[in-house]
């Protein structure tokens, strides 16, 4: 099982989010949504879903364009309105994991040794461009 992130009203609004970039429904029972009531079709899809213990991510998630720029417009709409420093920062972080892509590389090789060796490469580079 995935604990959902944040608390109370934040926690909701995450959720909120997931369900627009897989193209779900939040299942809550104070929408007038229950668990026993649910289909497929309220479930939403992704290519693929990575797992561990501190992140989940979600690449290729089914939602439509549409709802996820309206998602975005809404969130962009929140931070101009909030006054808190507090609020907004979380708004932000929200707002960058909806509009921020996951890159996937594949990296191949002829043998394990040089597979290896071209994957350390690869991860080199990448940790020299996230401190740049």
């Amino acid at each position: 099982a995935v604990k959902a992130p944040g608390f109370g009203d934040r926690r909701k609004a995450m959720l909120e989010d997931v369900a627009t970039l897989t193209g779900g429904k939040l299942i809550a029972e104070d929408l007038g949504i229950k668990l026993e009531t649910v289909t497929l079709k309220d479930l939403g899809r992704a290519k693929r879903v990575t797992v561990d213990k501190d992140n989940t991510t979600l690449v290729d998630g089914a939602g439509k364009k549409t709802d996820i720029e309206a998602r975005v417009k809404q969130i962009r709409a929140q931070i101009e309105e909030t006054t808190s420093d507090y609020d907004k920062e979380k708004l932000q972080e929200r707002l960058a994991k909806l509009v921020g892509g996951v890159a996937v590389i594949n990296v191949g090789a002829a043998t394990e040794t040089e597979m290896k060796e071209k994957k350390a490469r690869v991860e080199d580079a990448l940790h020299a461009t996230r401190a740049a």
